[in-house]
């Protein structure tokens, strides 16, 4: 019993967190601003997710499975490392753009 509302609170946070980076996509004005609300509020929000199919799969199994594990450590290695090199990307085209108007 204990497990469920764990589960059930744990699932409601992620999508909570996942619903306000969505929103922030959406709603923020310019591109670093969308790059940071998605990444910082969507990696909680997975790993709110994530950690609740890990309880629930050792509530049902006994014990934890391999898989989320291994997909909760390939999100939080993979989204700052995405968002980082988005971000130099950006920037570099940023001053790429600006160099070719000051000519």
């Amino acid at each position: 019993m204990i497990v469920e509302y764990a589960v059930a609170f744990l699932v409601l946070f992620g999508a909570a967190f996942v619903l306000v980076g969505s929103i922030g996509l959406a709603r923020l004005p310019d591109f670093f601003t969308r790059l940071h609300g998605p990444t910082k509020a969507t990696t909680l929000g997975l790993g709110a997710v994530i950690a609740a199919s890990i309880l629930h799969s050792a509530a049902v199994a006994g014990a934890p499975s391999l898989k989320e594990l291994a997909i909760s450590l390939f999100l939080f290695i993979t989204a700052p490392v995405s968002a980082h090199l988005l971000s130099k990307a950006a920037k570099r085209g940023d001053a790429a753009a600006s160099a070719d108007r000051a000519d």
